[in-house]
């Protein structure tokens, strides 16, 4: 199933089209009010740790080494990602960023990771209705 996942600066206006709207960043935008925003959620959880995005902004580490850090605290964090799924399952998904450049932000690794999760989810569903016990119980049942 085909789920629609945007990205979005926190500083752009919010459209009629933007579906549920998640700030998914550690800290509050600037200059900001919450009732401005029309946010169905400010999810800190899925965002980088403040450690980790500190040393990227201060240039200790590449981007190549906070995406794979930044994959770790998601997978450490079992379930950091389950909000924003059951968001994606209802419809269109806007993740929101205050940062500059959202294609160098942390968004695009996490609308990565939701998608995966959700093909995962939805390939174990998949798996589970074709080898569910009733259909191996008929299945040797009706050998002699």
């Amino acid at each position: 199933m085909p789920y629609d996942i945007r990205l979005k600066r926190i500083y752009s206006d919010a459209e009629s089209t933007d579906g549920a709207r998640v700030l998914v960043d550690r800290l509050w935008p600037r200059g900001k009010r919450r009732e401005i925003l029309q946010l169905t959620d400010w999810y800190r959880d899925a965002s980088p740790s403040n450690a980790l995005r500190r040393d990227l902004h201060q240039g200790k580490i590449s981007r190549a080494v906070f995406a794979r850090r930044y994959r770790w605290e998601m997978s450490d964090a079992e379930d950091c990602l389950v909000p924003l799924m059951r968001l994606a399952r209802q419809g269109r998904l806007t993740l929101l960023s205050a940062s500059r450049d959202l294609d160098q932000s942390h968004l695009p690794l996490l609308r990565d990771a939701v998608l995966e999760a959700l093909a995962e989810e939805d390939r174990q569903a998949d798996g589970r209705d074709a080898s569910s016990p009733p259909c191996y119980a008929t299945r040797f049942n009706d050998t002699p």
